[in-house]
């Protein structure tokens, strides 16, 4: 059994699998020729980082069913490894070059995942879940307690420009940092996707939907989850090892159960039950966390009445409703629904306005009163004190909301039709 679990099985050429590949390693190769500014490399390769950390967390939670709240656990310890061994490379001590530093911090994340997982996958369910959240807790007091390592309150830092340059190449510049991290990113995903297709993947597939049927036939459950999560661990320690060297310093903030929570959400929010949403999770991740907060101090807010949103209206995440959209479009009936969409997105952003108004005004009166009565809001001036800019906002709420109730029930109408007509084109087509 363990000598066939890890084999991969061979099938046929897929020229459109070819291409998509060809596709993602393209867009990882022009993007910095398209985002030429400082801050456009930085969120590209926080995006790169992101994407590492978020499919190796889908590992878990969407491929076998783990909800881990303590997944920054591997992720920061990783980085905490990998800054100590740019020192030790820094030092002398180490001789590897800086680009194999990531895989030190893939290696600790590894290790440490056989360690903590021995523990926390003998159980499943609520009790792993908590469980992860204890150790996720317990790492990060220890990160305050053991400064010899992880460097107190300040962290540990270190300087990736080191040693003699190899064709030119010193880690200098962001852009060369960028390239790294996308070759690691690059073949990062093609190996977490090719383990999906191994029998050891769909195994751990089993295991998340039908525990017993697995052992009834002679598998070992806990096993199966407990090399899944080691892999894991490997990857996340990969992106905490990126992380590092794109930064130069680590601080105990990547070990915090607030970065464990925000691959869970956003893992969540791209689709969890799809290998790519996870990716589209991690870009809307590095979107709010470096982009979005500059312009409002209500963003998590904003994040959380979205995630609100998703859980009742698309559970599957922002993946669901591309493959849904996309089942539509193959049949033909997608041109149907754009007057649909375009409707729900005009009095969403009508509601959206009116709320955002009022949000805005809440947090200026509550953070920023000093500062006078008056905020600039989508080039208007909003008098925070004035009764009529308050009445203006609940009316354009009131009248955005009551617009997109009524575009939602004519939109899920025809969704419906059109679902319908679907299903009797496919059993007209199996009929014959």
């Amino acid at each position: 059994m363990s000598q066939t679990i890890f084999a991969t099985p061979s099938k046929p050429f897929n020229l459109g699998r070819w291409i998509i590949w060809s596709l993602f390693a393209l867009v990882l190769a022009v993007a910095p020729l398209l985002f030429t500014g400082g801050l456009g490399l930085t969120v590209l390769s926080q995006m790169g980082i992101a994407i590492i950390a978020c499919l190796s967390y889908n590992m878990l939670l969407g491929q076998g069913g783990m909800l881990s709240f303590g997944h920054a656990v591997y992720t920061g310890l990783g980085a905490f490894v990998a800054i100590h061994a740019l020192n030790a490379v820094s030092g002398g001590s180490l001789p590897i070059p800086v680009s194999m530093v990531p895989l030190a911090g893939g290696l600790a994340g590894m290790g440490f995942a056989a360690l903590f997982g021995y523990v926390t996958t003998r159980k499943s369910g609520t009790t792993f879940a908590m469980i992860t959240l204890g150790l996720g807790e317990l790492v990060f007091a220890m990160s305050l307690m053991i400064p010899e390592f992880f460097g107190g309150e300040g962290g540990v830092s270190g300087n990736r420009v080191i040693g003699t340059p190899f064709m030119g190449i010193t880690y200098g510049p962001a852009i060369q940092v960028y390239y790294l991290i996308a070759v690691y990113t690059f073949i990062s995903v093609v190996a977490m996707f090719a383990f999906t297709g191994t029998p050891l993947g769909r195994m751990l597939n089993a295991v998340r939907d039908n525990p017993e049927r697995v052992e009834f036939v002679g598998y070992n459950t806990q096993r199966i989850r407990y090399t899944a999560f080691i892999i894991a661990g490997f990857f996340a320690g990969i992106s905490g090892g990126l992380g590092a060297l794109n930064f130069e310093i680590v601080t105990a903030e990547v070990v915090h159960a607030a970065r464990s929570g925000a691959y869970l959400l956003f893992t969540f929010l791209g689709g969890a039950t799809f290998f790519f949403g996870p990716i589209i999770g991690a870009v809307l991740m590095v979107l709010a966390f470096v982009l979005f907060s500059e312009f409002t101090k209500a963003w998590l807010l904003y994040l959380g009445l979205i995630f609100l949103f998703m859980v009742m209206y698309a559970p599957g995440g922002f993946a669901s409703l591309i493959m849904m959209n996309l089942r539509v479009a193959k049949f033909g009936k997608l041109r149907g629904l754009l007057l649909n969409y375009l409707a729900l997105a005009v009095t969403g952003a009508i509601a959206l306005t009116g709320a955002a108004a009022m949000i805005e005004m809440i947090y200026h009166l509550q953070l920023s009163s000093s500062q006078g009565p008056d905020i600039a809001f989508m080039g208007l001036l909003l008098n925070t004190t004035g009764m009529e800019t308050w009445f203006g906002a609940a009316v354009i709420l009131a009248i955005g909301l009551g617009l997109f109730e009524l575009a939602r029930r004519r939109f899920a109408e025809k969704w419906e039709a059109i679902q319908a007509s679907i299903e009797k084109q496919m059993n007209k087509e199996d009929a014959q």
